[in-house]
């Protein structure tokens, strides 16, 4: 005796259904039921960079797997993946995941097999709070060893971007401290840059001297840089707060370049007194912005000994605007501070691309080393937008763009995804405005498609 069939339940259907006002007397109707569809299959360009410079692969190895292997579904590899190409689309929420975790193309870049999620938002919680700070400390060298090899040759000089900044927290986090310039509790990470190329990302309390630890990693990245490069020229820059006399002192020692910026104070306005009353007659005079330059010797009690101190003497309509920079660099004191110290501004623009675009704040883990892991993880999300600029798309109207610009008209690309035996192909948006441009990335990063070698 054959069952009778059951109708199909369509409860699910109708509860995904929605409407909007009409046009043209048709009803606008819709549904989430389209199918395998991905909303940022740009990112594909992303998984490219990876694969050429094997940093999210370096970077999981970095961390043990203690799990018991029958038990494994997800490998810290595959995690690692998803988790940094998320924080590059924009999804800085561990939250993100219970959906995206089902996502085509978010699978494509993780390696995951057809059919399975990837890891739900508890699993990746789990994985966060396991690091431990050894692997942070293997990871932190990945990213300076991966600059290493960005280069096809020898530089002949390298200039360090130190600076620090407030990561403001609104929870009772482990290692967070009210801090009174900011005024609010915050952790205070340290970033170093090269150019635009990031080196260091750690962070740190905020009850601590802005420039702690700092001279530690200086040494350590000169000491690392000449390995590789043994004639290379090296600069430390930073802002007054890090001007420290054992940090000068120690560069004076082992041939390390420096311009950094000098607090001002009573002494140095009185040694740069004649300048800057010639600026203020000279603005009288005039009516228009004057900047003057000149340079002395100079030592605060605490130092060593003294060193050359370079003076901008600036009047405009709102006074004077005097700034000292301390070098022991050779040259015009102007040269050296419009051509060298100003440039360290741009560092302050990849900072914020961290924290506004990459969300390298969402340090919300109780624990202070899940912190540190997700600072890191939006540092390597960072690397491949930026390697992804500065090779891929120079020359092109995207050259000197912002990851946030870069995400909106690259990586955030409708696209249907099928899948065969033998391929899985993406079919994006027929109307998407950057067509070309993705074409020509498409054709930078890999060679243009032979159809005769697709089953060599």
């Amino acid at each position: 005796m054959t069952k009778k069939k059951q109708p199909i339940a369509r409860t699910e259907c109708i509860a995904q259904q929605w409407s909007l006002s009409s046009v043209n007397r048709q009803r606008l109707v819709g549904d989430f039921l389209g199918g395998r569809l991905s909303s940022d299959s740009g990112a594909l360009l992303l998984r490219e960079v990876d694969k050429q410079i094997g940093l999210t692969e370096s970077l999981a190895a970095c961390m043990a797997d203690d799990r018991h292997p029958s038990y494994v579904r997800h490998s810290i590899e595959q995690m690692f993946r998803q988790r940094i190409y998320a924080i590059a689309l924009g999804y800085e929420d561990l939250n993100d995941h219970a959906t995206l975790r089902d996502d085509p193309v978010m699978q494509i870049l993780a390696e995951q097999v057809q059919g399975f999620s990837l890891a739900s938002p508890p699993t990746l919680c789990r994985l966060e709070n396991r690091i431990d700070r050894r692997s942070l400390v293997k990871m932190a060298e990945v990213f300076v060893e991966k600059f290493i090899a960005s280069f096809d040759e020898p530089p002949e000089q390298l200039i360090l971007d130190f600076d620090a900044t407030d990561d403001e927290v609104h929870g009772n986090q482990v290692s967070r401290f009210f801090h009174g310039f900011y005024d609010h509790y915050c952790f205070l990470p340290l970033y170093v840059f090269c150019g635009g190329q990031l080196l260091a990302a750690y962070l740190r309390p905020s009850k601590i001297d802005g420039a702690k630890h700092s001279r530690a990693i200086l040494k350590l990245l000169v000491q690392r840089f000449r390995e590789a490069w043994p004639d290379v020229k090296i600069i430390f820059r930073g802002d007054s707060g890090f001007c420290r006399w054992r940090m000068l002192r120690w560069c004076d020692k082992h041939d390390v370049g420096y311009i950094v910026g000098l607090a001002k104070n009573s002494v140095l306005t009185r040694l740069a007194g004649d300048l800057i009353e010639q600026a203020e007659r000279e603005f009288k005079l005039i009516g228009q912005k004057q900047r003057l330059f000149g340079q002395f010797q100079y030592a605060a009690k605490t130092w060593d000994r003294q060193r050359r101190v370079i003076v901008k003497a600036e009047h405009l309509e709102q006074g004077p605007n005097t700034r000292f920079v301390v070098t022991n660099l050779d040259g015009d004191p102007q040269l050296l501070y419009d051509d060298l110290y100003c440039q360290r501004g741009d560092m302050e623009n990849r900072i914020k691309e961290q924290q506004l675009h990459l969300f390298a704040d969402r340090t919300s883990c109780h624990q202070f080393l899940p912190n540190q892991l997700r600072v890191l993880f939006s540092a390597a999300a960072y690397i491949l937008v930026e390697r992804l600029r500065s090779i891929y798309l120079k020359g092109t109207e995207l050259a000197d763009a912002q990851t946030q610009t870069i995400r909106l008209k690259l990586f955030k690309v409708a696209a249907r995804v099928t899948y065969s035996v033998r391929r899985v192909v993406f079919h994006l948006c027929s109307s998407y405005p950057y067509q070309e441009l993705f074409l020509n990335i498409v054709h930078r990063l890999k060679p243009p498609f032979n159809p005769s070698l697709e089953f060599a």
